[in-house]
């Protein structure tokens, strides 16, 4: 799928998916999303695809919502008002909910701007790794408009209530070495090594057990809804399901002899 606005390819393993807008610096427009969402079904239908890398072309991760583009041809409600709620509906909310709660791990390479809905993309990851130049950016309140894509879900609980407020109404730039510190992201690298090290960390997780990785992904996802004794219970169905697992058996046998286990993800 190498198209206008998305380039997508697999490596050794790892299906990286590229926002190819760089003049616009990748803002987000429907047809985009789209492609997107065809290329993370792609992705995870194909069995020699482990993990997914996801980055941005040129200089920025995602500058957010195209809104001169989207105005174009405004989403338009029953009574022919402006419903940007529209665009969430359709294209937006289905794409998070398969980030995460898809059944391959997804490593973010953000190479620059991440800002608005792009910053929410990007942080919807399992693992998010950022040029030491990088920054995140909740532009929302800069247009009049609340922070969405997930975000007022993820924020309140990576970074705590009054740092997700902060990001939030004031709409200034977060480094990445300010998101590192708080916990926002998993790892910042200099500049020019940001796509060796991410691929590196995709390649991890593809080596890794897919089944257990799946699990995890869905455990995590459904924690923060989950009384103790409602996780507790998740875990022993997850746990028993991996134990059945032919990745288990050779963890097993290759720990018994001192051995790198070779996952086939079965």
């Amino acid at each position: 799928m190498n198209s206008a606005l998305i380039l997508f390819d697999i490596e050794a393993q790892v299906a990286r998916i590229r926002f190819n807008r760089p003049q616009a610096l990748n803002a987000l427009t429907p047809e985009l999303l789209t492609e997107l969402s065809a290329a993370l079904d792609r992705a995870y239908a194909d069995d020699g695809v482990r993990a997914i890398l996801l980055t941005g072309e040129g200089r920025a991760f995602s500058s957010g919502a195209d809104l001169i583009a989207n105005m174009g041809e405004p989403p338009l409600d029953a009574q022919g008002r402006l419903d940007l709620g529209l665009q969430l509906e359709k294209h937006y909310n289905p794409l998070v909910l398969k980030m995460r709660g898809g059944p391959k791990p997804i490593v973010a390479a953000v190479n620059g701007l991440a800002a608005g809905a792009g910053c929410s993309l990007a942080l919807m990851a399992d693992l998010t790794i950022a040029a030491r130049s990088a920054y995140f950016l909740q532009a929302f309140v800069n247009v009049g408009l609340v922070p969405d894509a997930g975000a007022t879900w993820l924020l309140p609980r990576t970074v705590g209530a009054q740092r997700a407020a902060g990001l939030s109404m004031l709409g200034e730039r977060l480094p990445a070495e300010k998101a590192l510190a708080w916990g926002l992201i998993w790892d910042v690298v200099d500049d020019g090594q940001l796509l060796t090290a991410a691929s590196a960390l995709a390649q991890k997780l593809a080596s890794a057990p897919g089944q257990a990785l799946a699990r995890m992904k869905r455990m995590l996802a459904e924690a923060g809804a989950h009384s103790l004794p409602a996780q507790l219970q998740l875990e022993r169905e997850l746990q028993r399901e991996c134990g059945l697992t032919q990745d288990f058996m050779e963890g097993a046998t290759a720990f018994g002899q001192k051995r790198k286990p070779l996952f086939k993800n079965r």
